[in-house]
C-alpha cells in the first residue's frame, strides 16, 4: 500500500440506478480495489434517487467532491462506468484535472468534448455504444485517450479486474 499524500482524489460514479446501478456493481467494487491500492484516496457514492436523467446525479458529483476536498486538496479525477460515464464527463467543475468514462453511453447521452485530459474505455461488443460509434464522437475531442476493450460487452463481466487496473495505470501517468 502506498505511503505519504495522495497523488491524487478519484470520484467513482455507479451505473444508472434505475438499472440496479449502486456503488457495489462489480466495476465499481474492482476500481474501489485498485484505486486506493494505487494510492488514490477514492470516494464512490449512491446517486439520489429520482431524476435518472444525468442532471441531479451531477449535483451528487459536486457533493461527493465537497467531501473529498475535506479529506485531501490532492487534485481530483472523475471515473464513471455506463451511465456514472456520462455523468462524469457532463458534471463541469473546476477541480476536475481528468475523467475516465468506461463504457459511456455516448450514442444516447451525448457529452461535451472535455477540457482536462480523458481516457474513454469501451467494450468491443458494447450493446449501447459500439467502438466505431464512440470512436467517432471522441475523435474530436482534445486531449483524449480511446481505448478499445478486447472481448467485452457492456457488462465487463470477467474483465473487471483488467479495466480496473487500466485506469489505475491511467490516472497514475497523470497524477
Amino acid at each position: 500500500m502506498p505511503t505519504g499524500a495522495p497523488r491524487a482524489g478519484v470520484v467513482v460514479c455507479h451505473p444508472h440506478p434505475a438499472h440496479g446501478g449502486n456503488r457495489f456493481n462489480n466495476v465499481v467494487e474492482a476500481l474501489f480495489s485498485a484505486l486506493p491500492a494505487a494510492g488514490f484516496v477514492t470516494l464512490r457514492f449512491d446517486f439520489r434517487t429520482g431524476g435518472g436523467d444525468g442532471v441531479t446525479e451531477r449535483l451528487d458529483v459536486v457533493a461527493a467532491m465537497d467531501a473529498l476536498a475535506a479529506r485531501t486538496d490532492a487534485a481530483v479525477g472523475l471515473v464513471g462506468y455506463s451511465f456514472g460515464a456520462s455523468v462524469a464527463l457532463n458534471t463541469q467543475d473546476d477541480r476536475v484535472a481528468a475523467i475516465v468514462a468506461i463504457a459511456p453511453p455516448l450514442s444516447m447521452m451525448p457529452a461535451p468534448a472535455p477540457s482536462v485530459p480523458t481516457l474513454v474505455l469501451t467494450p468491443q461488443h458494447d450493446q449501447f455504444c459500439p467502438p466505431d460509434v464512440a470512436r467517432a464522437i471522441v475523435d474530436a475531442w482534445d486531449g483524449c485517450d480511446f481505448q478499445p476493450i478486447e472481448s467485452a460487452d457492456h457488462f465487463l463481466m470477467g474483465h473487471t479486474a483488467g479495466v480496473a487496473e487500466r485506469v489505475a495505470t491511467w490516472l497514475d501517468a497523470r497524477f
